[in-house]
């Protein structure tokens, strides 16, 4: 026997394990959150598809002696730190799927209709509308639909709301999705931005839209200075949140608009922004979802309504 021939036969075990890895890893997630990934932006399940059949076609290749080569020992390497790292990737990725409260909001109803494209839901009021919109973006990871239901009373009060659903559940990779909603209702002269944790971020970069006059965050805070973007401000966080701690909202004032009006929800976290169940991370809860989720609601209305015309 060769020296390298045991070379050879690690290097067929290590190509079929990382394979196997890829096959499994991308079916389990293809499965287990088969909901999420329909009801999503198709950048993950392409993903998925991609990293699972590159795993299989690794497997199945495993079956063969290994050539030896310098040049083919470097590209089989190279190829196997890629794959490797896109399963960590997927991994990381996984969603937070909305709760059964998300996934009833998303049929419709005598006061609102529901649209789902490819790439954003959308309450749209049924009747005459109030001439006011709502472009919100999600926390980062997080199923759009663990939003609707604290947006849906917006759209049952005549404001048409867009929740853009970004790629790879990562609404920072999609910073033009404001000004693509504000775009396809051309009907709607006054908007006010809004979203979740990371997808605050991302709100707050869409404020030289034409037609934005406000902006709400949840639980979230800007990368950057807005104070002087001419819009009304509102920041809602939670006092046991453990992700975007109240010390950091403080500390946020200064890089918003003066006029901006900051509410504290007693004992809410991170999560009750949403209808996705616990985050990791986040701090332990000094109320209950609902109670919560009602002063978020209240206080949001009432500042998109600030913004109506006339």
């Amino acid at each position: 026997m060769t020296p390298r021939e045991p070379r050879g036969r690690v290097a067929v075990l290590a190509r079929g394990l990382l394979g196997a890895v890829a096959v499994v890893v991308a079916a389990w997630i293809g499965i287990a959150d088969a909901g999420t990934l329909v009801a999503g932006h198709p950048a993950l399940p392409v993903l998925l598809a991609v990293v699972g059949l590159c795993g299989l076609v690794l497997l199945l290749r495993s079956a063969r002696p290994v050539r030896p080569g310098r040049l083919r020992t470097t590209w089989r390497v190279a190829g196997g730190v890629v794959l490797a790292l896109a399963v960590a990737l997927v991994v990381w990725l996984r969603p937070y799927p909305a709760d059964a409260g998300g996934l009833a909001a998303t049929a419709s109803s005598a006061q609102v209709e529901v649209v789902h494209g490819a790439t954003a839901w959308e309450l749209r009021p049924v009747g005459a509308g109030t001439g006011t919109g709502v472009v919100f973006h999600p926390g980062g990871l997080v199923d759009p639909r663990a939003y609707l239901p604290l947006l849906r009373p917006l759209a049952e009060q005549g404001v048409v709301v867009i929740v853009p659903d970004p790629p790879l559940g990562l609404a920072i990779i999609d910073p033009g999705a404001t000004a693509r909603a504000v775009g396809s209702v051309p009907e709607v002269r006054t908007w006010a931005v809004g979203g979740h944790s990371l997808g605050g971020v991302v709100a707050a970069m869409g404020l030289d839209v034409p037609g934005v006059r406000g902006l709400f965050l949840w639980a979230s805070y800007p990368s950057g200075s807005v104070a002087d973007a001419g819009v009304a401000g509102l920041s809602v966080y939670g006092e046991r949140d453990a992700l975007a701690a109240p010390e950091a909202i403080e500390e946020s004032r200064p890089q918003l608009p003066p006029d901006t009006r900051f509410v504290e929800v007693p004992g809410g976290t991170h999560a009750f922004f949403g209808d996705y169940g616990p985050q990791a991370g986040d701090g332990e809860p000094g109320t209950d979802r609902g109670t919560a989720q009602r002063l978020i609601v209240a206080e949001t209305a009432e500042f998109v309504r600030s913004l109506q015309p006339g």
